[in-house]
């Protein structure tokens, strides 16, 4: 079983080495200005952007940003209340110490949860009033085992290095409909500059096409080995002994009607999920057949 869980933390790294030449490409393309203007070596760039993500391992920092960039915030007293103690439980059960990690909440009536980063457990406000405790602790379970498998660090990295690329894609269309614009406006009565204009914003365009297309390959891949990660954080809530509450939670899932609708720049993070009735089919045969 751990050989399993390791060969997931290793196959989570695959899309970021996949996305890593369109980053390296992005980086060029937002060098080129100011090696012109002030003769910067292009290496400064994406040594400046690792070094400028590497701030984020350090442990208050990453849940401040990240809490703002989720739209998260602290639980309430009332929401305290119920995740305190299933916190303490699970932290001792994990043999990790409380502090380790930070809860967040997300005002939702979706039932869902994320792990983010390598400190972060975000849970909406939906599941931890919809839910039972037990079922909470399950969910909790899963995604600390999230933590403990090191598939949030893989996501977390591509999604730093996505955003050049996804900057890049923004910027090309952008200027692609300045060209359409250019071209109606002013150059429409002469056939060369319209055809030049065209060209240009034909150009832009694939350009973008090209950054997005390399994203979107990147984020399915991502999906696809999302699977993998998914039902080992299962396994090893099940491990942990929470196997039964996580089925239970998925369970109400279920009956919600899925509860894996995005949630507006999150959904990058939901869209790894699996089916939760093949979830719970393979929970139930773990603790049928633990020792498989």
């Amino acid at each position: 079983m751990e050989r399993r869980i390791e060969r997931a933390a290793v196959t989570a790294w695959v899309p970021v080495v996949a996305l890593v030449p369109f980053w390296l490409l992005a980086t060029a393309a937002i060098w080129l200005p100011f090696r012109l203007v002030f003769g910067i070596a292009y290496w400064w760039f994406p040594v400046a952007w690792l070094a400028l993500g590497a701030i984020l391992l350090v442990p208050w920092v990453q849940i401040g940003v990240l809490t703002r960039l989720l739209g998260a915030r602290r639980p309430d007293a009332h929401e305290l209340e119920v995740i305190e103690p299933l916190w303490r439980d699970l932290a001792y059960a994990a043999n990790l110490p409380q502090a380790a990690y930070a809860v967040r909440v997300i005002d939702s009536d979706e039932l869902n949860a994320y792990a983010c980063g390598g400190r972060l457990l975000v849970v909406t406000s939906f599941a931890i009033s919809g839910l039972t405790p037990q079922q909470l602790s399950g969910v909790l379970a899963h995604e600390l085992s999230h933590h403990l498998g090191w598939h949030t660090g893989a996501l977390t990295v591509g999604h730093w290095l996505s955003l050049p690329v996804v900057a890049l894609a923004r910027v090309g269309f952008f200027l692609q409909n300045v060209a359409r614009a250019a071209t109606d406006a002013f150059v429409s009565h002469s056939a060369a500059l319209t055809a030049l204009g065209r060209a240009v914003a034909f150009l832009l365009t694939g350009v973008s096409w090209v950054f997005l297309a390399a994203l979107y390959a990147s984020d399915a891949l991502a999906n696809v080995v999302g699977h993998g990660s998914e039902y080992e954080a299962d396994r090893r809530a099940v491990k942990m002994g929470y196997g039964r509450p996580l089925a239970e939670a998925l369970r109400m899932v279920i009956r919600l009607g899925g509860g894996q609708r995005a949630i507006g720049w999150r959904a990058r993070l939901a869209a790894s999920h699996p089916p939760a009735r093949t979830r719970v089919a393979r929970i139930e045969a773990m603790l049928r057949h633990p020792s498989r």
